[in-house]
Parts: structure tokens; sequence; C-alpha cells
């Protein structure tokens, strides 16, 4: 059994108030610009969809189609594999898309429609729910929370390939802290410190 603030209506009441706060600008006068932006990308660079769509577990492990803009090749290897650094899949533009966290923007749609939170556990593919499920026996207590565009694991440097059981352990213990202490200054601390790490990407962003 552990304690969640975010079980008290009111505590979950004030992240979604967060979450519209946040998301609704950024879907109206960030976001559109940056769409016309990579769109050009894609023309010169890769040509095909501007949106890459995919299955991710969200809270209690339902499934929800999530919003990036696509930085791979269309036809290439199988997007289940992990993005690494230098992989030949990504376009050069959608190196830098990546690098700086411009492909995560379209997750504000996720957030406006309530699948997904500013703040939270990454959600990820499928497969890898399996997987690393299978490796840690309470990695879907996770998923007791929504999923965010950022998270704690991020913003301490967990983030790209997980390589290692080491790795998600690392990634889980920081999940858990956070579904343990939430609060609206522990969110406002996160975002702070990922507007920093985009503005500043570091080695591990990919």
């Amino acid at each position: 059994m552990r304690e969640e603030p975010l079980e008290n209506p009111f505590n979950r009441l004030l992240k979604r108030a967060l979450d519209l706060a946040i998301a609704t600008p950024i879907a109206f006068f960030v976001l559109p610009p940056f769409i016309a932006l990579v769109w050009l990308l894609h023309r010169v660079q890769s040509p095909g969809p501007l949106w890459h769509r995919q299955a991710r577990a969200g809270l209690q492990n339902r499934t929800f189609q999530i919003f990036k803009f696509r930085t791979m090749n269309l036809h290439d290897e199988p997007l289940a594999q992990q993005a690494a650094p230098g992989d030949a899949r990504v376009f050069p533009a959608g190196r830098w898309l990546r690098r700086l966290s411009i492909d995560e923007l379209p997750q504000c749609l996720n957030v406006l429609r309530g699948e997904m939170s500013v703040v939270g556990p990454r959600p990820h593919l499928l497969e890898h729910n399996l997987q690393f499920a299978e490796q840690l026996a309470n990695y879907h207590i996770r998923t007791l929370i929504k999923p965010g565009i950022t998270g704690l694991a991020q913003v301490r440097g967990f983030r790209g390939e997980a390589r290692t059981p080491e790795d998600i352990a690392a990634r889980l213990q920081s999940d858990l802290i956070y579904l343990e202490n939430w609060s609206l200054t522990l969110d406002l601390g996160i975002l702070a410190r990922t507007i920093w790490q985009m503005l500043r990407p570091p080695p591990s962003a990919v």
C-alpha cells in the first residue's frame, strides 16, 4: 500500500487546472508555428505525414494514441525499437527536433483530451510495458496516475534508450517518488527544469 496524494479529488482538480493552464496556450499559440516549421522540414528531408501516432499505455494501463511530430523516415526499422544515439531511422532535422524535445509538443493535445498530464511518468510502448513489467514486479504502480509529457525521471537524466534493467529500475524509482510526493510545487519545479533542459539538452537526449 502506498500513499498517493492524487487520490485526493481536490489535488486531482488542482493538477488538472495546471494541465489546462499550460496545455491550452501551447496548443493555440506555440504549436501552430511549429507545425508550419516541421511541415517544411519534412518536405525538404523526409516527405510524409506530419504526425506520428502510436499506441501507448496510459492511466491504469488503458491504451491511447500519443501525438508526436514525426522524426523518423517512413518504412524504416520497426518503431517498437527504442531510438538510440546516431539512430539511422531519424532524418537529420529530426535529430534536432528530438534533442530539443520539440517533437513532444503535440502531446499538449493529449493533455487537453484528458489522456495525459503535463507532468507524470512517461508513457511507454505497449511492448516495452510488458517487457519492463516482467523485469520489475512493482512496475505497474506507475500507472496509478496519468502519464506526462515530462517527469521527474526525465529531468533527473533518465531519458532516451533504456538499455539495462538498472536503467528501467532507476526510472521507476523516480516515478514512484513522484507518485508518493506529488505537489503543485513539485510539478512547477519539474517544468522549470524541463525548460532549462530544452535550452541546454543533456547528453542523453537523442
